[in-house]
């Protein structure tokens, strides 16, 4: 039952999309396909990452207030939450809004994933297509004529994260910038930034090289996407909340 939920949710979607992606770039470019289809899923999910990202910022901003509770009432751990979420309602901010933007995004990554490493697109698998699907002409993937999206490519894997970092740099010195906390929050904030910085793209890197092209299209697409979005977030969202 959730196999057949997730295909009629997600899979099936995506695959049908692909599709017609392929179907409309000229040349069937599979390359330019992914790309298309990661920046309309970006769209479709932007505002989720946009609340997240305000509530980010609004949390960053809360901090020294939170900090002075914790201060105030440091032998009641009771009286420190129930005021914090006091001041969380007053700025209406909502400290879940991150997790649900994870959550959302956790089947659709994987559905792109399968969709990416077990679907030919030589061979469109017609079992799949909804009817007003167009069926693509003659598919390419060679992505620009160049580099082919069903091997491997370490030119794309390396791109692949270094666009990741790209990312995780802005994050991190904008609205994720970790705090300077005394004691285990400040360190363990710390190391996770270093891991975001350092160790994830290169993670990244090896999935992408590891599985295939479209895979590492689909992780510099979406890359480069979220690093616009944190430029938006400080320029705008930033400004806001000042």
């Amino acid at each position: 039952m959730i196999s057949a939920f997730f295909h009629t949710v997600f899979y099936d979607p995506i695959y049908n999309a692909l599709v017609a992606f392929i179907a409309l770039v000229p040349g069937g470019d599979v390359g330019i396909a992914v790309i298309l289809l990661t920046i309309v899923i970006r769209l479709i999910l932007l505002p989720f990452s946009l609340s997240a990202a305000r509530t980010q910022r609004s949390m960053k901003v809360l901090e020294p207030k939170i900090k002075e509770l914790k201060e105030k009432h440091k032998d009641s751990k009771e009286k420190v939450a129930l005021e914090t979420l006091a001041l969380y309602r007053e700025a209406r901010v909502n400290p879940f809004a991150s997790i649900l933007m994870v959550l959302i995004q956790i089947p659709v990554l994987l559905a792109l994933f399968w969709v990416f490493s077990y679907e030919s697109f030589i061979t469109v698998n017609e079992a799949l297509l909804y009817a007003f699907t167009p069926t693509p002409g003659p598919v390419s993937l060679e992505f620009l004529g160049i580099i082919s999206v069903a091997g491997k490519s370490i030119f794309l894997a390396v791109l692949a994260g270094l666009s990741q970092f790209l990312q995780a740099h802005m994050a991190l010195s904008g609205t994720m910038k970790p705090s300077p906390l005394a004691g285990m929050q400040g360190d363990f904030q710390r190391i996770i930034g270093l891991q975001l910085k350092y160790v994830f793209p290169f993670i990244i890197a090896i999935i992408s090289y590891t599985t295939s092209g479209a895979i590492a299209l689909y992780f510099i697409a979406t890359n480069l996407a979220g690093s616009l979005q944190e430029w938006y977030v400080r320029r705008t969202i930033i400004t806001e909340t000042l």
